[in-house]
């Protein structure tokens, strides 16, 4: 709704343009005006409310609060009623900060920024001055939805899973460091994306994946159709050990990736078409067909090791030929667990360097994992804090989270036409547990 210009002529009338957008100035004056208008309207109602049940209720005076918003601090005259049944929505009671202002903590501190450093940035830009320990309830608050999600069911049957890993910084005892978060990002079969998983490890290896995969089982998966990974070796043997009918298919833009590892820099452009020769074939047969001619080429007798690296993979890459162009778009790459939707946070990244910046903060957690020694602690440091490490225990996100709520990236509703065409698959009831 628009705000008439008369209206804002009135408020504006007499005041100095430098003082409007300042501290105490007009919109201030303006924020608390219309939170107490907001809190008078709903003493209003809630009396409305008790007085139509029965119950002799009334305003009873005022008493004075102040509270933290996002850019400001302010002293609200709050209402109050005689029975002391009044809990106000906009501001609780006991509340003494507005969520906005929360919300602005836990940005700069997902961001890397110390306490001091957001004590000193909220002092400077709005002139609050905020204590350490508030900082810290603030975003200790966090821990405890990170733990929620931690242990929360899934679903029975997911017809597709990408699992990989994106490189973040993290602050981590003190030092800003890139740390590798290891992601399985599920594909439900409607089409929808869901995150099953974030887990931090020193090292990537096949069994760690095998731990992964026997917590996504006791969390309740019980088939995964179809998962998409990166060449790491002994990867399929860990997840078909768990769910032995599942189709691994080696991710091909790692392939890719790979092959141009052995190639030169001035090379690599004329190199990236003629691979395109083999994952764009009709069928397995006219890949491995394409793969020949590849090697018998140019390009193959220059850099004979992209043929073999080929070769090696080409179990993982056969599955890949069965599905229609459609789908194959779709599943040639686990590039997606870099950017399912968001929409509160300002990117995924910054979502996840959230959580495992909270996660890996020095200090007694309540978390059943065991603690390790960091590597990267300096020798000799005095009285070193303890800090907590947990090797495979995901960080996982609930579904119902708003993170990654709204219009899907990339249409997957082929997935399970050709799942259930052309492998035949559980349908229907038996998708569900039990």
């Amino acid at each position: 709704m628009a705000i008439e210009k008369e209206l804002l002529d009135q408020l504006l009338a007499g005041r100095d343009p430098n003082e409007v957008f300042a501290k105490d100035g007009l919109l201030d004056d303006l924020k608390k005006a219309l939170s107490e208008r907001i809190l008078n309207a709903e003493l209003d109602e809630h009396l409305e409310d008790e007085n139509s049940e029965g119950n002799a209720n009334r305003r009873n005076g005022h008493s004075r609060k102040s509270v933290l918003t996002g850019t400001s601090k302010m002293t609200l005259t709050i209402p109050r009623d005689r029975a002391g049944t009044f809990d106000p929505k906009l501001i609780a009671k006991y509340q003494r900060r507005f969520p906005d202002f929360d919300d602005k903590i836990i940005s700069m501190y997902a961001r890397g920024m110390t306490v001091r450093e957001i004590r000193g940035h909220l002092e400077e830009l709005y002139g609050i001055d905020v204590s350490p320990d508030l900082i810290s309830a603030v975003t200790d608050a966090v821990l405890e939805e990170v733990a929620e999600r931690q242990s929360r069911p899934l679903d029975a049957v997911y017809p597709l899973v990408f699992f990989d890993a994106i490189r973040v910084k993290i602050r981590d005892e003190g030092f800003v460091r890139n740390k590798a978060v290891y992601i399985a990002l599920g594909i439900l079969a409607d089409g929808t994306k869901e995150i099953l998983g974030i887990w931090i490890e020193q090292t990537e290896g096949a069994k760690f994946w095998l731990r992964v995969m026997n917590e996504l089982k006791s969390r309740g998966v019980a088939d995964v159709l179809i998962a998409v990974v990166d060449g790491l070796k002994g990867f399929p043997e860990a997840i078909n050990a768990v769910f032995p009918q599942t189709v691994v298919q080696t991710c091909i833009v790692h392939l890719i990736r790979h092959s141009l590892e052995f190639v030169s820099w001035k090379d690599r452009k004329p190199v990236v078409p003629a691979l395109r020769a083999i994952y764009r074939a009709k069928d397995a047969e006219a890949g491995m067909k394409a793969l020949e001619d590849f090697e018998a080429g140019y390009w193959g007798q220059r850099y004979p090791a992209i043929t073999q690296s080929w070769r090696r993979n080409w179990q993982h890459v056969v599955p890949f030929f069965a599905f229609p162009e459609s789908v194959r778009r779709i599943i040639y790459t686990t590039d997606d667990i870099d950017k399912p939707d968001f929409g509160f946070f300002d990117s995924w990244r910054f979502f996840v360097r959230l959580q495992v910046s909270l996660f890996l903060r020095p200090g007694p957690q309540d978390f059943p994992c065991e603690r390790v020694e960091t590597q990267s602690r300096l020798a000799g440091a005095v009285a070193p804090r303890p800090a907590a490490r947990f090797p495979g225990h995901a960080l996982t996100a609930s579904s119902t989270a708003p993170v990654w709520s709204g219009p899907r990236r990339r249409s997957c509703r082929h997935i399970p036409y050709a799942i259930f065409v052309r492998h035949g698959r559980p349908r229907g009831k038996e998708w569900c547990r039990g």
